[in-house]
């Protein structure tokens, strides 16, 4: 891009009155109309300009498939994790199936086992506290 600068006189230094920013300059015509005439000033460099757009898209292009690209990996990867869940939901489920039905079939025994256990333990703790008063 050019650039310019305010360098005393008129805006655009010593160009003409009339002159975009762009390089787009008004002529007047012979007699008034509507019509207004456009010429491009060649001094401004627009092959620079595009070149360096065309090197921002190509990048950009570039960061758009990297994104797609991950996209893609994580959606695999999310994929594959989903069936690893609902395999290991499934083996739990069986599992859990099992041992109710191994549960029943045993009887339930376990539980008063456990109740006789605790009584037991209780009943050492407080005969060792009464012990350790005396």
């Amino acid at each position: 891009m050019s650039s310019n600068s305010f360098r005393g006189g008129s805006f655009y230094g010593d160009a003409d009155p009339y002159r975009s920013r762009e390089g787009l300059t008004t002529r007047t015509a012979a007699a008034p109309s509507d019509e207004i005439q456009l010429r491009i000033d060649p001094v401004m460099e627009f092959d620079d300009e595009i070149t360096g757009l065309r090197g921002q898209v190509r990048r950009l292009r570039n960061v758009a498939e990297e994104i797609g690209t991950e996209v893609k990996t994580h959606k695999d990867f999310l994929e594959q994790m989903q069936m690893t869940m609902a395999k290991a939901q499934a083996g739990v489920k069986n599992n859990l199936r099992r041992l109710n039905k191994s549960i029943v079939r045993n009887g339930s025994n376990h539980i008063v086992h456990v109740i006789a256990f605790a009584l037991i333990c209780f009943l050492i703790v407080y005969l060792w506290s009464k012990m350790s008063r005396k």
